[in-house]
């Protein structure tokens, strides 16, 4: 299952983690590294922490404030990706996480 990114899903993170944990019925993707470090299986998506995350949008701003159109500015995307992988979850789930997987995660919590 993977869980897309809204504020709904950030609000209710703990509710989720916990239901889709007790169901047993898929493991769960999550958007961001915070739903792992609360006990999720797995994040895959933007860093959050890398520096200048949020800093274009202020550029963004100031040159639709100066007249450009918002149509004519380039579309920008995260610059950083970041796996993380919950090893207790995964063995409170009774899974092996394959070794080419966690050779590939940006951090593994244990």
């Amino acid at each position: 299952m993977v869980v897309k990114a809204s504020p709904t899903a950030q609000v209710h993170r703990h509710e989720l983690i916990t239901l889709v944990a007790r169901l047993r019925l898929l493991p769960a993707v999550y958007p961001f590294r915070y739903f792992t470090t609360d006990g999720a299986l797995i994040s895959y998506g933007p860093s959050l922490e890398a520096e200048h995350t949020f800093q274009p949008a202020a550029g963004y701003v100031d040159r639709i404030l100066k007249g450009e159109k918002p149509a004519d500015l380039p579309v920008q995307a995260p610059d950083r990706y970041e796996l993380v992988v919950n090893l207790k979850t995964a063995k409170a789930l009774g899974l092996t996480i394959p070794p080419s997987v966690l050779g590939r995660a940006d951090e593994v919590i244990e």
